[in-house]
């Protein structure tokens, strides 16, 4: 099994706009991750080489911004990096890369006056550390000097550092080929090697570096960094050498070194961790296919189910996790139980996906599990109407494929029942049952969530669509229980519960002018706005309407909404339509819900038009040809290389906007594809109540 690869040419990056664009990520199942770009310019106060989760998976702060590179042969000196300024790049080190490649690590190929250098980067799995392997080749009749500059900092990911506001706190001491930084906030050390040469210290500030993503989207966009010094050794005449830098972080000064010293003194040591990298992937996927022997082995998928693996994390505890996008996502209880099928159950993580679910439970409250997890904090929030719906639908799930009864009776049940009770009689953000068994919710409280100024965009209040498919599908999955576990009465229950949902869902959402549904019954009328919303009152494993409305939804979301990377969030028809996702966080917020692109719905979208379309030859064809390849096949060469974004421009050319890797973008169209597509089913997908 070979690792997928994406490579870009020199002549390719020669094009400066389009190749900064392009960005890398890798991340080390802790929530810590390393991204940057093809050109090698930090773009966005996101980026790194490493930043650590220090409390995992969340606390992220940004410790390696970057090393940079200068060869010296002589009196003249090459620089390999590049900095961005606001009105310049300098150095401009970028126009010497002969070669960017991304085989699941970003490797750099530089060549200038008979000199190569490659540079390859990795972290470790579960440590937070980084090592940047270099292969330097002197084909010059001259010895030559390599300098390498180490680029610090310590923030949290969202803020930027001005040494004149927020200055750096830290103290530093180094001895021979090592440095070490201690900072006071946070209380945090870093320690750095190189494998052969030394460390002169040689403190030095870069200020005012520019990212140039943050200025575009309204934000923080200027930064100081510091260099603590530079790493510095000879390559003789006509000789090749090997030189890996290593760096680690730790509130603990001894785990910062036990980071460290993991991945070797020598770069032969550092080279086997390497190795062990790539042969876990590689076994990740050799894994996959041999559970999964019906699926096809393509490069495309390959990158899929890897981008898959990036998403769940573990806390010190080993407890699983879902981080919902990189690079500034938390895990989100909405994100997660749509993304867990996907990323864990269609993969077959079960033990992975019950710590998941069982951590969710744990932090319920009033019946409402968190919408996410503050990163900082990591305070549980809990303004959210459906993702406690969706868990129930992923509890089905997993059963469906585990056939794991005892576990859902065992950790979840009583708490699941608890759940339907909240909800009946009332809980937090005005969610209770109304007495026509619908379900009623505040404002924003649907993933459709964005706000301006403290007011909602689309504040979708009273009773959404998707809430009422979601509650009629968890009160039916609850009935299915409640018979398994022989609670016939509970059953009963929920099966008039179910069954007075649907009965006012058919007679008060269907809009015969629009021949689809209402987008929200709202205390003063209808909302009858075309989104892709209506889509789950088909593609859940419960529906309540007849095959003839359900055909007649699918023809309306496929005119209006389908595209190429996903579904639209609004009629390109509605006045409130905007088609890009620019300007400050206003202007986003805006356009966040009210036209922009979401990968992530072509998953359900996929599911309800083959159920509608009876799995038939010719509609899974058409869905993995027309629906699905353009988002795996050209998605994974755009923006987040290997990944799939966050959201698209409804507007040509589609740009990818948001962040560079989403959960769900990734897990949900993934489901479908083996699922839907392929109809490689759970093998108790039979599992159901009439």
């Amino acid at each position: 099994m070979n690792l997928p690869a994406i490579t870009f040419s020199k002549e390719k990056l020669s094009n400066i706009n389009e190749a900064i664009k392009q960005e890398w990520l890798i991340t080390n199942g802790l929530g810590s991750y390393a991204s940057s770009t093809t050109l090698g310019i930090n773009t966005r106060k996101y980026h790194g080489l490493l930043v650590a989760a220090l409390n995992p998976p969340g606390t992220r702060n940004v410790c390696l911004s970057k090393i940079d590179e200068d060869i010296i042969a002589g009196v003249n000196i090459y620089r390999l990096g590049s900095n961005e300024f606001q009105n310049s790049i300098f150095p401009n080190g970028y126009k010497h890369i002969e070669q960017f490649s991304f085989n699941t690590f970003p490797v750099f190929n530089y060549q200038i006056d008979n000199v190569e250098v490659k540079k390859t980067i990795f972290l470790p799995s579960k440590k937070n550390a980084v090592a940047i392997i270099y292969h330097a080749v002197n084909r010059k009749n001259e010895e030559i000097k390599i300098r390498f500059y180490p680029l610090l900092t310590c923030r949290h990911y969202h803020t930027v550092i001005n040494k004149k506001y927020n200055p750096l706190y830290f103290r530093q001491q180094n001895r021979n080929r090592v440095f070490e930084t201690e900072f006071e906030n946070p209380n945090v050390t870093v320690v750095c090697r190189i494998s052969e040469g030394q460390f002169v210290d040689k403190i030095n500030w870069v200020e005012q570096l520019y990212y140039r993503e943050e200025f575009t989207r309204g934000e923080a966009a200027f930064d100081d960094c510091f260099q603590p010094g530079f790493f510095e050794l000879q390559v003789p005449a006509n000789s090749e050498k090997d030189i890996t830098i290593t760096f680690a972080v730790s509130y603990q000064i001894q785990d910062a070194w036990d980071n460290l010293n993991f991945l070797g003194v020598s770069t032969s040591e550092t080279e086997k961790i390497l190795f062990q990298e790539y042969n876990r992937k590689t076994n990740f996927l050799s894994e996959f296919y041999n559970r999964n022997p019906m699926v096809p082995i393509n490069e495309w998928l390959n990158w899929v189910l890897l981008s898959a693996d990036s998403f769940i994390v573990q806390d010190l505890n080993e407890k699983k996790g879902i981080i919902a996008g990189y690079p500034w996502f938390e895990p989100w209880g909405r994100d997660t139980f749509i993304s867990l099928p996907g990323l864990m159950l269609v993969t077959k993580r079960f033990d992975e996906a019950k710590d998941v679910m069982r951590d969710f439970m744990r932090l319920m409250k009033g019946g409402i599990i968190p919408n996410f997890i503050a990163d900082k904090t990591g305070e549980p929030i809990y303004n959210t109407v459906d993702a406690t719906l969706w868990y129930i639908n992923t509890v089905f799930k997993y059963v469906k494929y585990s056939g794991d009864f005892s576990f859902v009776k065992r950790d979840l049940w009583d708490k699941m029942v608890e759940i339907i009770e909240s909800h009946k009689r009332g809980t937090m953000f005005g969610i209770r049952l109304d007495d026509d068994g619908l379900l009623m919710h505040g404002p924003g409280l649907t993933w459709m969530d964005a706000s301006v100024e403290g007011k909602m965009v689309t504040p979708r209040e009273c009773k959404a669509v998707e809430i009422q498919a979601l509650w009629y599908n968890a009160t039916k999955i609850m009935e299915f229980f409640a018979n398994n576990f022989n609670q016939i009465d509970l059953a009963k229950e929920y099966s008039d519960m179910a069954e007075l949902t649907k009965e006012s869902f058919n007679k008060k959402f269907w809009n015969p002018k629009s021949g689809c549904l209402y987008d929200v019954i709202q205390f003063e009328g209808t909302d009858s706005a075309i989104r892709p919303n209506q889509i789950f009152s088909v593609s859940l494993s419960y529906v309540m309407l007849n095959k003839e409305k359900n055909s007649k939804i699918i023809e309306v979301v496929d005119r209006e909404l389908v595209t190429a990377f996903g579904l639209r969030t609004l009629s390109l028809n509605d006045p409130n339509f905007v088609g890009k996702y620019i300007g400050d966080r206003n202007s986003r917020d805006r356009a966040y819900h009210n036209g922009i692109i979401w990968p992530w719905l072509l998953g359900p979208y996929v599911s309800a038009y083959l159920k509608v379309s009876e799995y038939a030859p010719q509609a899974r064809k058409y869905a993995l040809e027309k629906v699905l390849s353009p988002l795996f096949t050209q998605a994974i060469l755009q923006s987040g290389l290997g990944t799939i974004n966050e959201i698209y421009d409804c507007e040509q050319p589609n740009t990818p906007r948001g962040c560079i890797a989403q959960a769900w973008s990734v897990a949900e169209p993934l489901r479908a594809y083996i699922e839907d597509v392929l109809q490689i089913q759970p093998k108790n997908e039979s599992c159901k109540v009439a």
